[in-house]
């Protein structure tokens, strides 16, 4: 039986245009509110077409020390363009980039997925220390 771990793919962000980007703004302290940025694309632009884009990106945390992760957040990109004059002639387009602020108590991994609707899922992930 196949687990969905299995089709999740990863690679270096700076040379694969699928990878979620995660970015921490600034030193993030415990209790204390920390923005994070999410982005698709930083390195390599990806394609924003409504025959192929990104549909979404989950954001996780798994805190240190503790069994289970933590589901941060559901970003969707909703536009992708289309219209009924056609593909790729509407007049709303979503880039896949979002900042959401977190409060966390405790060291741990953030943990990004993003959605391709041609190549599917792709994940990163970034240790995150607290000051």
């Amino acid at each position: 039986m196949s687990k969905i771990g299995d089709h999740v793919q990863s690679a270096d962000w700076k040379a694969e245009k699928h990878v979620p980007v995660i970015e921490v703004k600034g030193p993030a302290k415990k209790g204390e509110p920390v923005e994070i940025s999410l982005s698709v694309g930083a390195e390599i632009p990806h394609p924003h077409t409504t025959e192929h884009h990104i549909r979404y990106i989950k954001l996780f945390f798994k805190p240190e020390d503790e069994k289970f992760i933590i589901h941060l957040g559901t970003f969707q990109f909703e536009a992708h363009a289309e219209s009924v004059e056609g593909a790729n002639a509407g007049s709303a387009l979503c880039e896949p980039k979002v900042t959401c602020t977190v409060t966390l108590n405790k060291p741990g991994e953030l943990i990004a997925l993003s959605y391709c609707n041609i190549h599917g899922l792709w994940e990163n992930s970034q240790k995150l220390e607290l000051q």
